[in-house]
């Protein structure tokens, strides 16, 4: 009987609604745990639209907080203080052994720096305040680094973890939480691999199986994150690492299997090749230096310092100006990609008051701009366009010219047309005059009253054609 009205209702549906309810189920997207299959998942648009996230490395390497500041990018990094005093095969590795043994002496481990992760000035609510002010979109918080310890109580990770050890508390579940509260998206970077666990360093398949995968759906079905960023993928294929079996279930099976991104670290031969959005870190890639455009959505990672966590080692010129990091923005977005910039706390649980201040002002300037940056696309005509210190980017019909440096003279553009120009934020007219080859755009006069914002000025250009 239940069946008979069932269908009996159903008819009464217009046809159009009663086809989508009827094909929905039959065609659903099932992804294999494949490659070809796996890429065939597109990266939801939510991310290409967002543009700018925040990254967070956080952990037990927060507690020495130290790395060289003159050394090559990978060799900054404060939070492989662990690998560089059991790997002191490199003049810059010596220098980590050199600096512990002086500071906290040769017979302190590793794992004894536990104790100082304290956290005891977290506050998740104040954290989320500041990145919500930052304009950014999205949160990546580093839930387990390449040291194993984990900022959830993870079932796999029993006395090396924040709830059984240090701050005694579930940093990532507390984080997130706030976060959302705040209309933001948020998820974790994971390293596949540890550096010292037994398990990884004499049996990978059985780690894999019995302690990594395990772990990751923990983590998923856990906090339902938005991001799953992985990372340490470099000493094995994704063969090893069952990534696509993985993805599989995450598109598949997840809570998340709709909206979660992922990025290409599953494995030494996936980076720029498989998996979500491409990435890059300082702008390096396996094969050099990043600087074209990609059709692919991609994110730039790197920290406003030198350094992913926390390094006490650096003075003011090791990090990013608020005019640099603005700039790196402008230039990631215009050539098609997001900026995930990276924030490294404190053992006590506080930003760097100077990392807070480059946050400001960053969001101060999206305040005004960010009309020219979010759920805006790369400009297939920038090249012919191209102009010194000048970006652009689109959306829809309406063209975005980004000036890195105030125009002194005015912007020939070509290859389009429009009537009608304004300077985000200025209130005052901005003259155009369209010619044979585009359009001709005279800067308005402006003042210390008048200028909308620092670092760079944005012009729209409406309905382009």
């Amino acid at each position: 009987m239940k069946v008979k009205l069932q269908i009996r209702e159903m008819k009464k549906l217009p046809v159009t609604l009663l086809m989508i309810i009827l094909t929905s189920n039959v065609f659903a997207q099932s992804y294999q745990a494949n490659w070809e299959s796996i890429d065939s998942r597109p990266v939801p648009e939510w991310f290409s639209d967002a543009k700018f996230g925040i990254f967070i490395h956080w952990g037990v390497f927060s507690v020495p907080a130290w790395g060289p500041t003159d050394a090559a990018v990978y060799d900054k990094y404060a939070e492989w203080y662990w690998y560089k005093l059991m790997e002191p095969s490199s003049k810059v590795n010596a220098n980590f052994v050199e600096f512990h043994n002086k500071t906290y002496g040769e017979d302190f481990k590793y794992q004894d720096f536990v104790k100082d992760f304290t956290c005891e000035m977290f506050e998740p609510a104040d954290w989320a305040k500041v990145f919500k002010e930052s304009g950014a979109k999205y949160v990546v918080l580093t839930s387990k680094h390449h040291e194993g310890f984990t900022l959830w109580p993870s079932a796999h990770s029993w006395n090396w973890n924040a709830v059984d050890v240090g701050p005694h508390r579930d940093l990532a579940g507390d984080l997130i939480n706030a976060v959302r509260a705040e209309g933001l998206r948020m998820g974790y970077y994971y390293s596949l691999y540890e550096w010292y666990n037994p398990l990884y360093k004499s049996d990978v398949n059985k780690y894999v199986d019995e302690h990594m995968i395990p772990q990751m759906k923990e983590l998923v079905n856990s906090y339902k994150p938005d991001i799953v960023w992985t990372d340490g993928e470099w000493d094995h294929p994704s063969e090893v690492w069952k990534s696509t079996e993985f993805l599989a279930w995450l598109y598949n099976e997840s809570p998340v299997k709709d909206e979660v991104v992922v990025n290409d670290r599953w494995g030494k031969e996936t980076r720029s090749k498989h998996g979500g959005i491409y990435t890059t870190e300082y702008d390096l890639v396996h094969e050099g230096i990043m600087t074209e455009t990609l059709s692919h959505p991609w994110e730039e990672c790197r920290g406003i310092g030198g350094s992913f966590g926390y390094n006490r080692n650096e003075f003011l010129e090791s990090y990013s100006t608020s005019e640099e990091l603005v700039h790196i923005l402008i230039d990631k977005v215009a050539r098609g990609g997001n900026l995930l910039l990276n924030i490294g706390p404190t053992a006590d649980g506080r930003i760097p008051v100077i990392q807070q201040q480059r946050l400001k002002d960053i969001g101060d300037w999206l305040s005004v701009n960010g009309e020219a940056i979010y759920g805006t696309t790369s400009w297939e005509n920038a090249d012919a366009a191209k102009l010194p210190n000048v970006f652009y980017t689109k959306k829809g019909n309406d063209l975005f010219v980004i000036c890195t440096k105030f125009p002194e003279k005015p912007l020939i553009i070509n290859g389009v047309k429009s009537s009608k120009v304004n300077m985000l934020g200025f209130n005052g007219k901005v003259s155009v005059k369209s010619t044979s080859k585009g359009v001709t755009i005279t800067p308005p006069m402006v003042n210390p009253a008048t200028n909308p914002c620092d670092y760079a000025w944005a012009f729209k250009l409406e309905n382009i054609n």
